[in-house]
């Protein structure tokens, strides 16, 4: 299928300073068609997210996927999301779950583990974007939930957010809210909202 996006709304940051394109087109679709992921471009983006930095280069993140088409292991993932995720993300090709390992291999606490985790996302989202693929990160799902059917041990492994990967579709077929959601335009603070120039 022809990933254009020529019919599809790409909600393009407009931006005060100049800003490399792969950050301006990354937003969180929620208007999935379906249309499968291709294994090789799913390690592809892990393979982004694996050149992240981080803290002693401990590397501290881990991801558990599902395609759409292995139904029991997405709906499994699927399951795992709360109320206001589930009715759009079930066309995402790809369910992701990312997890903080919180210990260092020597058994002290890696207190940016959390920080490294989220620059792994990001680095996996700017290389979705490059390939035509959107995302939304979700912190809304049942941790409890998400901790038991992984079998993680939470003193050591925790998830932090799940990832609906997934080609764009027209954000007509979403019901609302989440289909005016998918029209609004895009906003940010401005730069001088958030940080100051030390003197």
């Amino acid at each position: 299928m022809n990933h254009t996006l020529e019919s599809l709304q790409v909600k393009e940051a407009q931006t005060t300073y100049p800003v490399h394109p792969l950050i301006r087109e990354r937003w969180s679709a929620r208007s999935f068609s379906g249309e499968p992921i291709a294994e090789s471009d799913v390690k592809t983006l892990l393979e982004a997210a694996s050149w992240a930095f981080s803290s002693m280069n401990a590397q501290p993140w881990e991801y558990i996927y599902a395609h759409r088409s292995d139904s029991e292991a997405f709906q499994n993932l699927w399951s795992c999301l709360l109320p206001g995720n589930q009715p759009w993300s079930d066309k995402a090709a790809v369910l992701m779950v990312s997890l903080m390992r919180k210990k260092f291999d020597n058994g002290r606490t890696n207190h940016s583990a959390l920080h490294d985790l989220g620059a792994a996302n990001a680095t996996l989202m700017l290389q979705a974007t490059s390939m035509g693929i959107y995302g939304h990160l979700m912190g809304g799902f049942d941790r409890a939930k998400a901790t038991e059917l992984l079998g993680l041990n939470p003193e050591e492994v925790e998830p932090v957010v799940f990832i609906a990967l997934g080609y764009l579709d027209d954000p007509g077929q979403l019901s609302e809210p989440f289909r005016s959601r998918e029209v609004a335009p895009r906003s940010r603070k401005g730069v001088e909202e958030f940080s100051a120039r030390l003197r």
